[in-house]
């Protein structure tokens, strides 16, 4: 809940005593005007701070020294730990009683919050595993089982098959190999993404070859849908990571054909502002669900009407790479049916004398 509560147990003994006494300090130079019966109210809340803060021993033992400071600079008379009235003693062990039992009751509502917590993020990565299991016991076994398949048929029948047949079988070994190689790729990238290791390299590139370069790629392994792009003349050269970019672009290309009937188009517009680029893809398909659009980045999220494979990686991965880069991924339907997703990114230029900004 707080970062104190990873301090160590020294910084936490300091800090817990450093309030209580910063706290008395200023109680002290008001006692004339609130009293010495309010103190002990302002001391308790001191107290209770620690509480939330600290573990408890800290908590303890700035509350056995709150209760003898209150005694011995605020209770009359005043710089002895004589209490002259019983009605001033009574209220000295109330005050040491309630001071104790609230750093233990707010330690032990905080350690049953933190067990609590703990189980439900035990809960949550039992569910994100066994997501993860069910797509992938899919995902990866079909690319695995047509290699085998057809390394198998090669091997048996090396007499028998025809150049047209072994070309087909090779055909399919490549699909999927770059199937599995895809959804490796995706795994890795989401196990970076957790452990916090995505460090952007930026570096000046042409946005515009690096996006022909990823359709170039990708047709090779798609020849069912139309990707069109058309080369933004006066786009500056950009420092960026071009190969989280890269990877970006991928995914949503790959998500469009995934998702949208053959002969569908993919198109890719660029942009720029005096100190952001923006890239949209969008396509024709059918769009996305107004009540899923707001899950589509979640890991391992998949359309509830989808009939395709895939892990639900893809996306949130996206959205991983952006936030990585300081930028914003947006996704809405186009009002013609399909969706466009817009990435913006903050970035550095370098301009040619005759580019102007737009």
């Amino acid at each position: 809940m707080f970062k104190t509560k990873k301090y160590s147990s020294k910084k936490q003994y300091l800090i817990s005593l450093l309030l209580i006494m910063m706290t008395s300090i200023v109680c002290f130079a008001s006692i004339d005007l609130i009293g010495y019966s309010a103190v002990s109210l302002i001391l308790l809340l001191a107290v209770s701070v620690n509480a939330i803060l600290f573990d408890i021993f800290p908590v303890l033992l700035s509350s056995f020294l709150s209760a003898l400071i209150w005694n011995f600079f605020f209770i009359p008379p005043t710089f002895t730990f004589y209490i002259g009235t019983a009605e001033d003693g009574l209220m000295f062990l109330m005050y040491f009683v309630i001071a104790l039992i609230n750093g233990v009751l707010t330690n032990k509502i905080r350690e049953t919050e933190r067990k609590e917590r703990d189980e439900l993020e035990k809960e949550k990565s039992i569910k994100l595993y066994n997501t993860l299991l069910n797509s992938l016991s899919h995902e990866l076994r079909t690319p695995i089982s047509t290699i085998i398949g057809s390394i198998d048929t090669i091997k048996d029948n090396q007499t028998k098959l025809s150049e047209f047949n072994k070309n087909e079988l090779y055909s399919e070994i490549e699909t999927a190999s770059l199937r599995l190689n895809q959804q490796v790729e995706n795994l890795l990238n989401m196990s970076r993404l957790e452990a916090g290791f995505i460090q952007p390299k930026n570096d000046w590139c042409d946005l515009n070859e690096l996006v022909f370069s990823c359709i170039r790629n990708i047709e090779k392994d798609d020849q069912q849908h139309i990707i069109s792009f058309e080369a933004k003349e006066n786009m500056p050269l950009v420092k960026i990571d071009s190969g989280l970019i890269t990877q970006i672009l991928h995914n949503l290309i790959h998500n469009a054909i995934q998702y949208t009937p053959e002969k569908s188009i993919i198109s890719i517009l660029l942009n720029h502002k005096k100190t952001h680029c923006t890239i949209e893809v969008s396509d024709n398909g059918n769009g996305f669900p107004e009540s899923e659009i707001d899950h589509v980045f979640d890991k391992f999220y998949r359309l509830k009407s989808s009939v395709t494979g895939g892990t639900g990686l893809g996306l949130s991965i996206v959205k991983g790479f952006t936030d990585a880069m300081d930028g914003n991924v947006q996704l809405k339907n186009t009002p013609n049916g399909g969706a466009q997703f817009t990435i913006e990114l903050p970035c550095e230029f370098l301009y040619n004398e005759n580019i102007k900004d737009e």
